[in-house]
């Protein structure tokens, strides 16, 4: 389980950076929800990944650390409220910038040809 677990937190981690390297600014947000979708699993992975344990204390004989729990939702809440302010950003850019390029600089269409407009 712990391996499947780490495998599934490093893919998240390469596709949200691959995608936080792109050029346009809807990659760069997805990327950074996965990204934090990521630490979210890692920071859940260190309270120790057990099976039928009880998250309160004195229920069960064992219990899980309840902290990462709680730090796991409060990172999902500043996760929610990040994306939702980079969205605005990203739609402001757009509207004011007329492109959804992450660098800002608008493309020289005279190069281009037919195909590469379109």
């Amino acid at each position: 389980m712990e391996v499947l677990f780490a495998l599934c937190v490093g893919v998240l981690t390469t596709c949200g950076v691959f995608l936080i390297l792109r050029g346009r600014t809807f990659p760069v947000v997805i990327g950074l929800t996965m990204l934090s979708y990521a630490v979210n699993l890692f920071l859940f992975s260190s309270g120790r990944l057990s099976i039928n344990s009880a998250a309160v204390i004195g229920t069960s004989d064992n219990y899980v650390d309840p902290l990462p729990q709680a730090l796991v939702l409060t990172a999902i809440v500043i996760g929610f409220a990040m994306t939702a302010f980079v969205v605005i950003l990203a739609m402001r850019g757009r509207g004011d910038l007329g492109n959804d390029h992450v660098d800002g600089r608008i493309p020289d269409h005279s190069s281009l040809t037919d195909k590469e407009r379109s």
